[in-house]
């Protein structure tokens, strides 16, 4: 397999290692941030931010997952005004996706594989559309599940026909988990990539070898993404992941898609509280993103 792994090399695709640490960094200096995701409303998103201030942790990024169709515009408005004001990113899911339309395919056993990706000419068009508005209303961070979308994007921005800061995450649930797949996205034009939820530490260090773009990792999961916690690997996490998006709170909810009700939201929180114990406690010298880091992809 040697020269197989020598063109790999050659193309910046290199084999992890047991020592690997990572010495890339947020642009503020930052290894890792928090982000909470599966914040589906701005009552749910105020009692998450008040919450974080009460036990003094900041919130760098919440992410809403059910798709900017489902807000009214009054709504984004709250959730951005919300961001604003206390200074955090605030991510929405483009809405039209095969679970949406009339896809008989996505809800059967062996079409669930194509995810939430867009079907035709007419579901892109409506789905650049939900990323036009959310931007229109102060959004500068999209949530993402289909490769194609995230291309088209990525035109659109150089163009100047959606607001050149906005930024684009793709979803664990695009599938994604090997370093020539992180490297395709990167060129096309993504800033931030999650890959899928149960990888290990190795197959981490790899992805991140090959990008320079943050990784959201999941430190815990709902039920029906297997409902893993890796509260003790978060240190490994920021380690070799480093720079990191810390995806806490989703254990609370029993799927992707779950509107969080306001107590969740509270307990979500917890569950940020405990992943920072960890890190203070097994990897004090990580160094956190700054509350309101001026690189946040704050709405405008």
């Amino acid at each position: 397999m040697d020269k197989t792994k020598e063109f790999l090399k050659k193309i910046g695709i290199v084999e992890s290692y047991n020592d690997f640490e990572s010495d890339k960094r947020f642009k503020d200096g930052g290894q890792y941030r928090f982000e909470v995701p599966g914040i589906q409303s701005p009552r749910t998103m105020d009692a998450l931010l008040k919450e974080s201030s009460k036990n003094n942790i900041f919130i760098h990024r919440v992410t809403q997952t059910k798709g900017i169709m489902m807000l009214t515009d009054e709504e984004i408005g709250e959730m951005v005004n919300l961001a604003v004001n206390y200074g955090c990113e605030l991510f929405l899911a483009v809405g039209p996706r095969a679970t949406y339309d009339t896809s008989a395919t996505v809800h059967t056993k062996e079409g669930s594989r194509i995810g939430y990706r867009l079907r035709g000419y007419d579901n892109l068009v409506y789905a650049i559309e939900d990323v036009k508005r959310a931007c229109e209303l102060g959004v500068r961070g999209i949530l993402l599940y289909d490769e194609g979308l995230l291309w088209t994007l990525n035109k659109m921005r150089k163009a100047g026909e959606i607001p050149f800061n906005v930024h684009f995450k793709l979803s664990a649930h695009a599938g994604h988990s090997n370093p020539a797949s992180a490297k395709l996205l990167e060129e096309i034009g993504l800033n931030s990539l999650n890959p899928v939820r149960d990888l290990q530490i190795p197959m981490i260090a790899a992805i991140r070898n090959a990008i320079d773009i943050p990784i959201d990792l999941h430190t815990e999961n709902p039920k029906s993404t297997g409902g893993f916690i890796r509260h003790y690997e978060v240190p490994d996490f920021i380690k070799v992941a480093a720079p990191v998006y810390l995806k806490t709170g989703g254990s609370v909810a029993a799927n992707h898609n779950w509107d969080t009700t306001e107590k969740e939201a509270i307990a979500r929180i917890k569950q940020v509280k405990l992943v920072k114990r960890v890190i203070e406690n097994y990897c004090p010298e990580a160094v956190p993103s700054p509350d309101n880091s001026s690189c946040l992809s704050v709405p405008e």
